[in-house]
């Protein structure tokens, strides 16, 4: 990736959030996102949130009162972040319960709305939840960007985000989706 991409941030360095849509540690989803961070030009500052089997079940009741920790947390996290990188396997066809949960907690704060927002998918064949994760994310108001949005084919048995990066077919493929969210990112204003 060009080093000249991000010329045009000065001294500002963008915060690119990760979520994982799934809880296994060992996750392909989880192995990309990383893998990502690796692949990512010097200067770009990578979050991963983990703390989505933390998140109680959604309940609108409780958002008119303080919010739960972890909630908050994961809401903060978005709030700070210049953009979301999600990455999120496919269960029975969908999203996941526990990521749609935790995406069902952002629904009522100003945080993602306008926010731009990649999707990296572990499995080209995991299409419908990637059009379900588009279709509630649009309905949040986040700024889904088409051209940041891959599959790295990652379905040959779990793969190490060091092997993933370097991988001199899957790197590119990486560098692309990273340049486009960049790319959508604004930076800030100077006075």
């Amino acid at each position: 990736m060009v080093p000249a991409m991000l010329e045009r941030f000065g001294t500002f360095m963008p915060r690119i959030l990760t979520l994982c849509g799934s809880l296994r540690a060992a996750s392909s989803n989880r192995s990309l996102l990383r893998a990502a961070e690796r692949a990512a030009p010097a200067g770009v500052v990578f979050e991963h949130f983990e703390g989505l089997g933390e998140l109680p079940h959604f309940n609108p009741d409780v958002e008119a009162g303080p919010l739960p920790a972890p909630v908050a947390d994961l809401r903060a996290r978005v709030e700070l972040a210049d953009a979301i990188l999600i990455s999120c396997p496919e269960y029975a066809r969908g999203i996941p319960g526990s990521f749609k949960n935790g995406l069902d907690w952002l629904v009522g704060g100003p945080e993602l709305p306008g926010k731009p927002v990649a999707l990296f998918n572990a499995s080209p064949r995991a299409s419908d939840a990637q059009a379900a994760l588009r279709l509630v994310l649009t309905t949040m108001s986040a700024r889904v960007v088409d051209q940041a949005c891959i599959a790295v084919p990652l379905l040959a048995g779990s793969r190490e985000a060091e092997a993933i990066a370097v991988d001199p077919e899957l790197r590119p493929i990486l560098e692309r989706g990273l340049a486009a969210l960049l790319a959508a990112i604004e930076p800030p204003q100077s006075d």
